[in-house]
């Protein structure tokens, strides 16, 4: 795995090259310091993934982000950060970000490369938790496209919400192996692997209904 590491503080990239790089299957093509050296070294290196800070001088990661996923769509973006800010968080989901961790939890770094780079959205708990307060979590679209019933959409948002197979089972009057039959059918269906990216493309999709307050 190819990985760009781009963070303001020199010091915290050198630590996190030295960390990654004593993971076998980790490479650190090339560090920098800020928004714009990070849109160069994506485009010099392509790597499999890009390690990014939020907050940097020049050009945030924020906003280098957006302007290399409106080139190349599959980039995979993983934001790494003291701040899990609202205001971020948000602008992270909507420009397509594949993840968002907090640099505190240093021990999940190398995992939540790994998971990003097998497809996966990686979002820490601590954000998660965060995402249904900066939503108007409501049942206001659909996904029918997707072959989605109404039952299932009131199931999505459930899990959307932080309720158990439990918690839904019994809003619902169904058992919890109905429940689980249809959790599985609809990642079939959308094409996600486990509860958490359910959650994550249920969000993204919100957004698109979502005021652009934090634009």
């Amino acid at each position: 795995m190819k990985v760009v590491v781009v963070d303001d503080d020199k010091l915290v990239s050198v630590s996190l090259k030295t960390i990654l790089e004593s993971d076998k299957d980790i490479t650190v093509a090339a560090t920098g310091n800020n928004g714009k050296e990070a849109i160069n070294l994506y485009n010099d290196f392509k790597p499999d993934i890009l390690l990014m800070d939020i907050r940097m001088q020049v050009m945030t990661g924020l906003e280098a982000g957006e302007e290399i996923l409106k080139k190349d769509k599959n980039a995979k973006i993983l934001f790494l950060t003291t701040f899990s800010d609202d205001e971020y968080i948000i602008k992270a989901l909507r420009i397509g970000a594949k993840g968002y961790i907090i640099k505190q939890n240093f021990e999940c770094i190398v995992p939540s490369l790994k998971a990003v780079y097998m497809g996966q959205s990686v979002f820490g708990e601590d954000i998660v938790s965060k995402i249904p307060n900066l939503i108007n979590v409501n049942n206001d679209y659909d996904l029918s496209s997707y072959g989605i019933t109404t039952k299932e959409m009131d199931i999505i948002t459930m899990v959307a919400e932080g309720l158990s197979n439990k918690e839904i089972s019994n809003k619902l009057y169904l058992s919890e192996g109905t429940i689980r039959n249809s959790l599985s059918s609809i990642l079939e269906k959308l094409e996600l692997r486990d509860r958490t990216q359910l959650a994550i493309f249920y969000y993204k999709k919100k957004l698109g209904t979502v005021n652009k307050k934090f634009g």
